[in-house]
């Protein structure tokens, strides 16, 4: 498959980069700020907004032993429960974000954490879904998802092959046409010398898939360079503020950032073309300020052509540099004097 289509784009190695725009916790429980967050992404240039769609009572249990603490890191403290209870995109606003998103004329979708989630969201006709990297192992889920017929993304965050080539399979075998994998590094914030880039056009050659990049880090460098490795897809959280306070502000985008990366995201994948050797215009007018002969110094009929008194200059007016070997200790067959390009026809 050489593209797939979300909402009318086409997303795809011969189109420009496709750049997502995740809202995730980033709403801090205010819906005004959620607006706000879509209305930058618009501005900036992103082709889609993304939610995530669960609860605290949908994603874990209300449970405080040791398998649900939260230790180190942004979320230190904090049990699981605790965390998604404030950090969830309460279900009530989905609607009402989703006619925002028409209103803004941007895409909207999500990532579903269980099947009431992708119910809601069928509700509300989501033209995509994104299974998130924690989720890649719910193959159930997957396969609920797959069954919608709408298109796909995966982030593959701690996957390994296996993993990943089981969720792909069960998105496949349950009806799923049209599909991008993103390389993925679950850490909030991760080290951009963790990225291992090349894994993208591996995954893209290894499962015969489109291949794209959910990036945690904290500036556009990795995202833009995933560019030139085949990425065609590109998912960044976005705030409005990044010591903002909430869950996941500190390693997303301000708009600014959001903006440049749409600019330079779209101006890398323009740069890599085609496999190309001949003279592009934007050379053909600098040709005449290659390095040819010129005569520099007066020389006169019937003297030696020396390395004094020839030699390889700019512009490029005279004969080609690799014919210098062939005419030294020839003779002029006429007066020529200095500044003058060489031609085959002063040569004796």
């Amino acid at each position: 498959m050489s593209f797939i289509t979300i909402d009318g784009r086409k997303i795809g190695p011969e189109h420009p980069p496709y750049i997502i725009a995740e809202l995730s916790a980033n709403h801090n429980g205010d819906i005004n700020r959620a607006f706000k967050i879509m209305e930058e992404a618009k501005k900036a240039g992103a082709d889609a907004i993304k939610l995530q769609t669960y609860t605290h009572e949908t994603i874990t249990i209300d449970c405080d032993s040791e398998d649900f603490q939260i230790h180190g890191g942004l979320w230190d403290g904090q049990t699981l429960y605790e965390l998604y209870k404030g950090a969830h995109m309460p279900w009530e606003w989905h609607q009402t974000l989703f006619e925002k998103a028409k209103e803004l004329d941007i895409t909207i979708f999500s990532s579903p954490f269980d099947f009431t989630a992708v119910d809601l969201l069928e509700e509300l006709n989501a033209p995509a879904y994104k299974i998130a990297s924690f989720e890649l192992v719910d193959l159930p889920l997957i396969a609920r998802v797959a069954k919608t017929g709408k298109p796909m993304i995966m982030s593959t965050g701690m996957a390994n092959k296996e993993e990943i080539a089981e969720a792909i399979k069960t998105a496949q075998e349950n009806g799923c046409k049209e599909l991008v994998v993103l390389h993925c590094v679950s850490g909030y914030p991760a080290p951009a010398d963790q990225y291992n880039l090349r894994t993208i056009s591996d995954i893209a050659s290894r499962f015969n898939v489109l291949s794209g990049l959910s990036d945690h880090t904290i500036d556009n460098a990795t995202a833009v360079a995933s560019v030139a490795l085949g990425a065609c897809l590109i998912e960044k959280h976005v705030t409005l503020d990044r010591s903002g306070g909430g869950a996941d502000d500190s390693f997303s985008l301000e708009p600014i950032e959001l903006a440049q990366l749409c600019k330079d995201a779209k101006t890398a994948w323009q740069s890599l073309g085609k496999v190309n050797y001949e003279r592009t215009e934007a050379e053909k007018g600098n040709v005449k300020f290659r390095r040819s002969l010129y005569v520099v110094k007066d020389i006169a009929e019937g003297e030696e052509f020396t390395s004094e008194n020839v030699k390889s200059i700019r512009p490029g007016f005279g004969l080609p540099p690799k014919n210098l070997i062939n005419i030294l200790g020839k003779r002029a067959n006429m007066k020529i004097k200095f500044g003058t390009p060489l031609s085959e026809k002063l040569l004796k």
